[in-house]
């Protein structure tokens, strides 16, 4: 390895362990509280199940595991959604370099997506979307390991079915890169015939079942309630007509304005932004599937259905819009610019969790805000006045039952909303407002 690979890998290190000291420590000393979808995670993770009500079961999995670890710490489910984002980003990087064979421009496909509001400000809150980064990129790589091999290796189709089904387990809209690269698979084989199917590539298809078998099982018992609960959210019973156009134009505008950063420092690199699409190039073929096409599908869900987009389910979406546009603009990049780039991206780094921490400390009304430890404090002790026995059991919705379930010592398990039948089977029970805390 040469030195300038090393000064380039080191400079890559440096940048994801900035990143996560900062996106660590910043939400660690200015919230008072873990966030929303944090807290529900680890209410679902406190009585792990194959799927919950709004999701499948990877995203509690994690963050209960980190609890038998560390327990009740806020900074180690900061810290566990910054690993689970530099472990996507290092992914890209390894994959930048296969596509691009410049270690330079690896780094920087990896540095104009740090820019993208999915993986600087939102990642201190961990969930389902979080959950999907480093299984996405994952996938991604092994597939484009077997696109790019002359000889399929079986390690490589049980891996990509492997992450898959568990980024599918993370949240299912991850079947939207599947889709893309199913696509992509089935144009080349059946429609192109440059390739020839491989009976290997069914490995990856037997993998991904068996793993999702258990879940398969979980949602046929509860009435597939996720996906219910999924379609709800979209809005899909209430659209009207005009729904079919009004909100794929939101969700296209919302897009452009997010990529609006990475657009600043693309400007910055290059001389001028002039490109062709080739697409006989097997490269750019894949860089399109992997990138546009997930949107193009998302974009048309929405046209289709009259649904309701919502931001957030875009998170890992852009992961290698990086690569992409290096890889069409490699003949524009100004490298005598570069000095410029790294201005406007130290500038962008260090803005985003400045005014992460200026909201959390001037904004007062805001989840992260929740005594949850105070309220923990004051139901143990109004428990310590009635019962001798120790809480085991919390019941009502995942916020106010899940802050109990986390900041309370015993740990106890959240078993739903309030139930009387499930109150009547308690050897004692304590009701505060709509919370309540008993002992089996």
């Amino acid at each position: 390895m040469t030195n300038y690979t090393k000064n380039i890998n080191n400079v890559f290190y440096i940048f994801i362990t900035a990143h996560l000291i900062f996106w660590t420590l910043v939400p660690s000393l200015t919230n008072n509280n873990l966030p929303l979808d944090t807290i529900e995670a680890l209410a679902w993770g406190s009585n792990l199940d194959w799927g919950f009500n709004k999701h499948p079961p990877m995203s509690a999995f994690f963050p209960e595991l980190f609890y038998q670890i560390f327990g009740a710490q806020d900074w180690a489910y900061y810290l566990l959604s910054q690993i689970f984002v530099i472990i996507s980003f290092y992914y890209v990087f390894k994959f930048s370099k296969e596509i691009l064979k410049n270690n330079l421009l690896s780094l920087i496909s990896v540095l104009l997506i740090e820019s993208i509001y999915f993986y600087n400000f939102t990642t201190p809150e961990f969930n389902v979307n979080v959950c999907q980064l480093p299984f996405w990129s994952l996938t991604v790589y092994f597939s484009w390991k077997i696109f790019n091999s002359k000889e399929i290796k079986f390690l490589d189709c049980f891996l990509v079915g492997l992450f898959a089904a568990i980024g599918f387990l993370s949240k299912y809209l991850f079947v939207y890169l599947l889709a893309s690269i199913d696509l992509l698979f089935i144009y080349l084989i059946f429609i192109k015939k440059e390739r020839k199917f491989d009976f290997k590539y069914l490995i990856t298809v037997e993998v991904f079942l068996i793993v999702l078998v258990p879940h398969l099982i979980w949602l046929n018992n509860n009435e597939f309630i996720t996906i219910t609960y999924g379609l709800a959210r979209t809005g899909l019973e209430q659209s009207g007509l005009i729904d079919h156009i009004k909100y794929p134009i939101i969700l296209l505008a919302k897009q452009i304005g997010i990529l609006i950063p990475f657009i600043f420092l693309i400007l910055l690199l290059v001389k001028k932004v002039k490109t062709k699409f080739d697409l006989k190039d097997k490269k750019l073929l894949f860089l399109i599937a992997i990138n546009f096409l997930p949107i193009i599908l998302m974009f048309l869900t929405s046209i289709i259905t009259g649904s309701k987009i919502r931001t957030m389910w875009m998170t890992p979406f852009y992961l290698f819009f990086g690569t992409l546009f290096v890889y069409l603009l490699k003949d524009q990049i100004n490298i005598k610019k570069l000095k410029s780039f790294m201005f406007g991206f130290i500038f962008l780094f260090f803005l985003s969790p400045m005014l992460y921490a200026y909201v959390s400390i001037t904004k007062e009304d805001k989840r992260t805000d929740y005594p949850g430890k105070g309220i923990a404090i004051k139901t143990q002790y109004s428990w310590n006045q009635q019962f001798s026995s120790t809480i085991n059991v919390v019941m009502g919705d995942e916020w106010n039952a899940g802050n109990l379930s986390y900041h309370l010592k015993s740990r106890p398990k959240w078993i739903g909303t309030v139930d009387r039948n499930e109150l009547d089977q308690l050897k004692d029970y304590m009701c505060l407002d709509s919370v309540c805390v008993g002992s089996r």
